[in-house]
């Protein structure tokens, strides 16, 4: 069992690192692409947008067939996009490759939430699950970094790294992982969409991904340009982001490893609460700090909020249905994705047009707080038995 534990902390690594490879690296992109700042963002938002929408469809078909053999494809495809963006030549080809490396992504990372039930015995899936998000946190504690302490030896080095590292993953997924084949319940080839209508028709469900897009809008919008914020107003080196993205990522593994700590002292709807209330308060306060090292201490506790919120609240989603988890887990992903797509595309405006970073924050405190308001009101956090008209 500590293998499965290994390989799916190890597979939610390399993605992290993937996903948030380009924040650090966008002012070098940018430079070395002459991609004007309004735009750069979808250097970033090409791989979310890939990910988020097919990911709406990954989800129901792993829910159809062998998540082994969607795992393990997806895996492989993850590897040769993301060499292939190390070859880019200029800034629409890294578009295509990084939107090539987020459909790959939205075929794997779905399929750990959603296999952990599977070959896990009952007593550690709760555990098994921690890990994976630890295995997510860690990459931007260590992962997202040490990608851009290797861009000082060219930009494209990282992009290889991962993807050589990634297909050696698939080898060791390829020899350890059993067939995960479907019951008899969600085996069959129908309309793969059919397995929404279920989510659809819960009001539960739908008020609880309405408040997950905002929280990643406002997360979102704010990381996509921390890496050129910083550039810009402390005049850093993509090394130097790099290590600042170092304080950051320590903070989401600190607040992983603490999450079910929080949630039992606190309770579910309290610790989201007050996480996200805190988290309104310090986004405004952030553009405006005139240090690089308050800013980063502040960052640091924004990253550690974040790192306790979302294993709660992806448990609270995972809850809804226990036949539909790989549909649940990718439209999770989905959604986190479409929203870094769009915090992304904002991100740029906002910047150029409309105040700088400081307009940035705003935006991010005003999306957490109607977060806040559609958790609190649509009751996903309270466990209760669902009713038969508003069951998943």
């Amino acid at each position: 069992m500590f293998k499965f534990t290994v390989l799916f902390f190890l597979v939610m690594f390399m993605i992290g690192t993937d996903t948030f490879l380009i924040s650090p690296l966008l002012p070098t992109l940018q430079e070395a692409f002459g991609a004007p700042t309004g735009k750069a963002g979808w250097m970033l938002g090409a791989y979310t947008l890939g990910s988020a929408v097919f990911a709406l469809i990954a989800g129901p078909l792993s829910d159809g067939w062998n998540r082994r053999t969607v795992m393990l494809c997806g895996l492989i495809a993850f590897s040769v996009s993301t060499v292939l963006c190390g070859f880019a030549q200029d800034f629409w080809s890294m578009c295509l490759f990084r939107l090539l490396a987020g459909i790959s992504a939205a075929f794997t990372a779905p399929q750990v939430w959603a296999a952990i039930p599977a070959v896990m015995p009952p007593h550690k899936i709760a555990k098994s699950m921690g890990v994976a998000y630890a295995g997510l946190a860690a990459s931007q504690a260590l992962g997202v970094p040490i990608g851009s302490w290797l861009a000082a030896g060219g930009w494209s080095l990282p992009f290889w790294t991962i993807g050589a590292l990634s297909l050696a993953l698939a080898a060791f997924a390829y020899r350890l992982l059993p067939d995960m084949r479907p019951s008899g319940a969600t085996a069959g080839r129908g309309s793969i969409f059919r397995r929404y209508v279920p989510l659809i028709r819960s009001g539960r469900a739908r008020s609880g991904f309405l408040a997950y897009l905002l929280l990643h809008l406002g997360g979102g919008t704010a990381f996509a340009f921390a890496g050129k914020w910083m550039a810009d107003s402390f005049s850093l080196s993509v090394g130097q982001i790099g290590g600042a993205m170092l304080v950051l990522g320590f903070g989401n593994l600190l607040g992983s490893t603490i999450s079910a700590f929080a949630a039992r002292k606190l309770g579910t709807v309290r610790a989201v609460a007050i996480g996200l209330t805190l988290l309104v308060a310090m986004y405004v306060v952030i553009p405006r700090l005139p240090h690089l090292y308050a800013a980063t201490a502040v960052y640091f506790f924004v990253f550690a909020i974040l790192g306790v919120l979302f294993p709660i609240i992806m448990a609270a989603l995972t809850s809804l249905n226990a036949t539909l988890r790989g549909t649940i887990s990718s439209l999770a992903n989905a959604t986190m994705n479409g929203a870094n797509t769009l915090g992304a595309s904002l991100a740029g405006l906002l910047y150029v047009h409309a105040g700088g970073y400081a307009a940035i924050g705003l935006f991010a405190s005003v999306s957490l707080a109607l977060s806040l308001v559609a958790f609190l009101t649509g009751g996903i956090l309270r466990s209760r038995p669902a009713t038969a008209g508003d069951s998943v």
